[in-house]
């Protein structure tokens, strides 16, 4: 090969890279057993790969040659370690496996599914589950989930380090649940990225109020799980995701200001996302095994596909959440729902439903609670209570363009 052709090998590995290094490191954990092993074979396979495919030719199948090559390059480090100590168990079976159908390209993609539910095995603690599948299943370093997290990078990376010695020494296996087991190990991973996008989509803190690359990348993944396990929760979550992620460009002014949904522009929701996300909605209900993250796309649904705020079918709206408080029962559940009754019946209907949630104190911290509170008194003219409210909230709220807005509410009701 010429030397002109060189540099478009290196743009070449450089895409396979993009493209497909996490899938061969899923593959390379499953042959060598151990998360940080299987990261170093992954850099050896491409190194090797920038020292030959100039040489050699790219191969036919890129993907099944960085995983032999980093597997060997694996067990050539254990068998010169060898030399010095002996091989314990562990290795011996990862040195004496040669079987070429071990790391066929066709288990490739179920050696990433095995990778999800390993990341997300419930013997983790959730921030760990959460940490350890952005890093190891998405490739994202430590430091850019620290960012994303608002979080110390030392912080992030013990986490990380402590999930893989829990994994290790717990013999955690590297696989798929069975039938049996399925449903409480998907509910499991399906958690871990809602908790990933939601932090996206609506971050806990800081100074924007959304953080695209988080989100984006729980939609990859969530496409990921919904290509290898299409099961009708994880298609639900996807729709919830997509009808969500349509509305970013329209959540924030150009200044950065919320925008709440009433007031959104929504000739910039994304249309494309919002057709693709009422498919896969009634595609997860026509199964007929209806879970919470399939109702709760089926609430967004019935928003994406409203004209206008005035037009919105409040009344299905409130349905579906008596639907999904019997389904999932929770506070926050409960909340959104009395929102709903407020606008089908009336702020006076949903204000008793929101006292009653914060009289028995679940969520008194609850930020969204308060805010939606003093929304209703606000509507309702009692405005010192409003102003009660809203003060709460905003001792709560983190983020700073939530922080604006409350600030603005509350200037409003200071002049009047």
């Amino acid at each position: 090969m010429t030397e002109d052709a060189a540099p478009g090998v290196r743009a070449t590995v450089d895409a396979i890279y993009r493209a497909e290094s996490r899938r061969v490191f899923a593959t390379l954990v499953r042959l060598l057993g151990d998360f940080d092993l299987a990261e170093e074979a992954l850099h050896e396979a491409f190194r090797a790969a920038l020292e030959q495919w100039p040489r050699e030719g790219v191969p036919a199948n890129p993907r099944a040659w960085l995983v032999s090559a980093g597997r060997f390059k694996a067990i050539d480090g254990i068998r010169r370690n060898s030399r010095f100590d002996p091989l314990d168990e562990e290795a011996e079976q990862i040195a004496g496996n040669d079987d070429p159908a071990s790391w066929a390209d066709d288990e490739i993609e179920d050696d990433r599914l095995r990778l999800i539910f390993t990341c997300c095995h419930p013997a983790l603690p959730p921030d760990a589950q959460v940490a350890l599948t952005l890093r190891e299943v998405c490739g994202l370093t430590t430091e850019e989930i620290a960012h994303a997290f608002l979080t110390a990078a030392p912080t992030q990376a013990q986490r990380i380090v402590r999930a893989k010695a829990k994994i290790r020494d717990a013999k955690i296996p590297y696989q798929v649940p069975s039938q049996a087991d399925l449903p409480e190990r998907l509910e499991s991973v399906l958690r871990v990225i809602y908790l990933v996008f939601n932090e996206g989509y609506a971050a806990s803190a800081g100074a924007t109020l959304t953080r695209h690359d988080l989100s984006g990348e729980a939609i990859r993944l969530t496409r990921l799980l919904v290509e290898l396990l299409p099961e009708p929760e994880a298609i639900g979550l996807l729709a919830l995701l997509l009808l969500h992620e349509s509305r970013r460009a329209a959540r924030a002014s150009p200044t950065g200001d919320l925008m709440l949904l009433e007031d959104q522009d929504r000739s910039l929701w994304d249309r494309d996302m919002i057709a693709e996300g009422t498919t896969l909605v009634e595609r997860a209900l026509a199964s007929r095994r209806i879970g919470p993250y399939t109702l709760q796309a089926a609430i967004s649904a019935v928003h994406a596909g409203t004209s206008s705020a005035n037009a919105t079918d409040w009344a299905q709206i409130a349905g579906l959440y008596d639907e999904l408080a019997r389904v999932e029962p929770s506070p926050v559940v409960e909340l959104n729902r009395a929102v709903a009754v407020a606008m089908r019946d009336g702020p006076e209907a949903g204000l008793a439903l929101v006292d009653a949630i914060l009289a028995r104190g679940e969520l008194a911290d609850y930020r969204l609670a308060h805010a939606a509170r003093a929304d209703l008194c606000r509507r309702l003219g009692k405005t010192a209570e409003a102003r009660v409210a809203y003060e709460r909230a905003l001792a709560l709220t983190r983020q700073e363009p939530e922080r604006r807005f409350l600030q603005r509410r509350l200037s409003e009701l200071n002049s009047n």
